[in-house]
């Protein structure tokens, strides 16, 4: 870890009260910056983490927003941006996912995982790209699957997750001029309390790694870390692939 890298600066992280996020805030928080963080349900689990971040010496911020709201992200970069004072680095870590069959996939599934997963990042990239000094960064979590399927029921969360990476590239031509780097990283299976490692579904994922384990959210979190300080300033419009080797 490399402590007071990110001095200075406030960072925000989507979907920051459990998981992955969590583990995202908590980082970048323990490498100097202050953080603000959205939640969509779990206020406790929300207030645990910011009591992590102050515990670490820094502002924590926690913003109730749901993602698939138009409105909510950007009303929340404002509030963010108002209260902290500045926004450097936007993490866009909320997502749903779906293991539901091509063909019974409801209108109704399909509009909510492509406006958490899609449209929830798009509008938060824009409303945060406004106010983001020069040299700024986002960073979006996105999956593995993007770029390969290894099991039916996926097609939803992975067109999804493939948006992403057009996303990524195109923000990075348009904001590159300024300085402000924007990647992926997508992790593969990691223990979480959505797909723990523990779980059903687990030995059929194992099977397919070159490196036979789930990830931990820190790992996920170093990773971004990374792509947040200022060495990674040359990195844009990629992805950082973390996923013991199942796309290999």
């Amino acid at each position: 870890m490399v402590q007071n890298s990110l001095s200075g600066k406030v960072a925000l992280v989507t979907g920051g009260s459990r998981g992955i996020g969590a583990a995202i805030a908590r980082r970048l928080a323990h490498e100097g910056a202050d953080i603000a963080f959205t939640y969509a349900r779990s206020a406790e689990k929300a207030a645990a983490v910011a009591a992590d971040i102050r515990a670490a010496g820094r502002r924590a911020l926690v913003v109730p927003a749901d993602s698939g709201d138009p409105a909510a992200l950007p009303d929340a970069i404002a509030r963010i941006h108002g209260e902290l004072g500045r926004l450097d680095i936007l993490v866009n870590s909320a997502g749903i996912a779906t293991l539901t069959p091509f063909g019974e996939i409801p209108v109704a599934e399909y509009d909510q995982v492509m406006a958490v997963n899609v449209r929830g990042v798009f509008l938060a990239a824009q409303a945060a790209a406004r106010l983001m000094p020069d040299g700024g960064r986002i960073i979006t979590v996105g999956s593995n699957l993007a770029e390969r399927i290894p099991f039916p029921g996926l097609t939803l969360y992975t067109m999804s997750k493939t948006a992403l990476i057009g996303l990524t590239r195109g923000l990075a031509r348009d904001l590159g001029p300024r300085g402000i780097t924007v990647n992926l990283v997508q992790p593969g299976s990691t223990d979480t309390d959505m797909n723990p490692a523990d779980g059903p579904m687990a030995p059929a994922q194992l099977g397919l790694m070159a490196i036979p384990r789930f990830a931990t959210p820190e790992e996920i979190a170093g990773g971004v870390a990374y792509l947040a300080r200022p060495e990674a300033r040359g990195i844009t419009g990629t992805a950082l692939t973390i996923d013991a080797g199942l796309n290999a």
